[in-house]
């Protein structure tokens, strides 16, 4: 005869409030627009826990499969209106393709965290949890997409101190500790009758990181150098372009005029002493899609407009490789009288955009497969020499990856350029997300960021990532500004990905812990059954 199991080994689900029962699925997309209406250009960085905190309430008491399920929702309502920009041009496929790969992503690792709700302080591990989702997302696939950290919408909030200990694991991992200590603290309100007593466990979860974020703002994190501090007067230029779209660089010789015209107004306004003479200068990503080193025109055209302002200038192009096929999008140094003299290539390229992986299945969704480039990565460290400063360069979405301008800034960066072309994206938030971004990188490195996008926001950042000068959108302009040069080094510097690795390590670690600990209630269980089989 089969034994029925006693009574202490009937492992029940906890019950919720009917109310509470129905309304959690709901509490996940939600909790995902609100993780949205935290990022740029909103300032609203308190949403992102108040998300997570739903998010972490529709997660609770959840099987793997179902915290799949809401891990997706979650992602839904936070990449879907995220990332309609990468739609703008091309239709809705892309897009919805791509936050619906996101929201996957974002589910697999919510099965991963629902796998850890029995252990004791199960916010910490969460947290861990989701950063290890992280750093896979930035990884896979196709060298990743880190555009929708959490910690990328914590620019104008004090969790951005953190970035300069650990850099964006640190942030995101403290404001997921946050959101799920919140959802422990919910128990404390009678009418949601919440199963469950860990509301010292949500109070630490919620207090210690915002004393650390405050710790962080207070001390300086990087080492103190001796004597006075050196400056640099920096320029970006930002010409704009004849039209929006992919079909910007159709006029590509007006992309480059505009660019030359807005320089040489700005040498009219150093001769008027209307503002300083700059040390260096700034252009944008694709400034010059003619490859100046094959077109003589172009050539002598940026020629004549360096000798004219007198300072060495960074030329964002596009180089036609040897085989007359592929391209590098790439930065050049080029001094007054002598031309380019140091390269820089964008070191990660953009799938879809600058290459298209698995070219021929994926002409079968879009015509517009065929529009994607045919890029190939550079090499090195991303850092050149302009009047004496190491100047460290990430083009566009590369200063979204964590080990790119790490690598910039242990390599000597003094300073910080990121030259971007966001004309492909007309109006929409892509441009304020990524500035969100350089912000965040300044306090990370205690670096100076200079932005200059051929249509704007172009900015100067400081190194404690408030904004010393930026454009209008879609206006002719130039910012030039006396910065600090740093070559101090953070906290985040230093280790590199190490506090990563170790939040990811110890998320899994835990995850072990509770797979190990359920398989061995299920052995004893079986086991007891057998012997009451036996005496039964």
């Amino acid at each position: 005869m089969t034994a029925t199991p006693t009574a202490d080994r009937v492992t029940t689900r906890r019950q919720w409030p009917g109310w509470l029962a129905a309304g959690r699925v709901l509490a996940a997309p939600v909790g995902g627009v609100l993780l949205y209406l935290a990022c740029a250009p909103r300032t609203l960085w308190w949403l992102a826990p108040l998300g997570l905190a739903l998010f972490a309430l529709a997660l609770r008491d959840r099987r793997w499969r179902a915290g799949l399920g809401i891990g997706f929702l979650f992602g839904l309502g936070y990449f879907v209106p995220l990332l309609p920009w990468i739609g703008i041009y091309v239709g809705p496929v892309p897009w919805l393709a791509l936050a619906g790969l996101e929201a996957l992503l974002l589910g697999l690792g919510a099965a991963l965290i629902a796998q850890v709700d029995k252990l004791p302080w199960r916010p910490v591990w969460a947290a861990a949890l989701w950063v290890a989702t992280e750093a896979f997302t930035s990884r896979v696939p196709w060298g990743g997409f880190s555009w929708g950290k959490v910690a990328y919408s914590q620019a104008d909030g004090p969790f951005v101190w953190l970035a300069s200990i650990g850099g964006t694991p640190l942030v995101s991992f403290a404001v997921v500790l946050v959101g799920f200590g919140l959802a422990e603290l919910a128990g404390l309100v009678p009418s949601l009758r919440l199963p469950g007593r860990a509301w010292p466990v949500g109070a630490v979860c919620v207090v210690v990181p915002l004393l650390l974020a405050l710790l962080a703002d207070a001390v300086p994190i990087g080492l103190t150098e001796a004597g006075p501090q050196k400056t640099v007067t920096v320029a970006a230029v930002q010409g704009n372009v004849p039209r929006l779209g992919l079909d910007f660089n159709a006029q590509r010789r007006a992309v480059l005029d505009y660019h030359i015209r807005r320089t040489l107004q700005l040498a009219d306004d150093v001769d008027a002493h209307r503002v300083p003479r700059p040390d260096l200068v700034i252009w944008p990503e694709n400034s010059s899609d003619i490859d100046p080193l094959r077109n003589s025109d172009a050539y002598t055209e940026i020629s004549n407009a360096v000798n004219r302002i007198g300072v060495p200038l960074l030329v964002g192009t596009v180089l036609v490789q040897p085989d007359g096929q592929h391209t590098t999008n790439s930065s050049l140094v080029w001094q007054p009288g002598v031309g380019p003299v140091q390269r820089n290539d964008k070191r990660r390229v953009q799938p879809f955009g600058e290459y298209l992986p698995w070219r021929g299945f994926f002409r079968l969704f879009s015509s517009y497969a065929d529009r994607a480039g045919f890029f190939v990565p550079g090499t090195g460290t991303g850092v050149v020499r302009m009047a004496g400063v190491s100047v460290g360069v990430a083009i566009c979405w590369e200063i979204a990856f964590d080990d790119l301008v790490n690598d910039s800034v242990r390599n000597g960066a003094q300073i910080l350029a990121v030259p971007s072309n966001n004309a492909t994206f007309g109006k929409s938030e892509m441009t304020f997300q990524q500035l969100s971004m350089s912000r965040l990188r300044a306090v990370e490195h205690d670096r100076v960021v200079v932005v200059a996008a051929t249509t704007g926001e172009s900015a100067i950042i400081a190194p404690n990532g408030a904004l010393l000068a930026t454009t209008p959108l879609f206006t002719p302009a130039a910012l030039v500004e006396r910065v600090p040069l740093r070559t101090t080094t953070t906290l985040a510097t230093r280790w590199g990905e190490s506090p990563e690795w170790a939040l990811t390590v110890l998320g899994l670690a835990a995850l072990g812990f509770a797979l190990r600990g359920r398989r061995r209630r299920r052995t004893n269980d079986a086991t007891n059954d057998s012997r009451e089989d036996e005496n039964g």
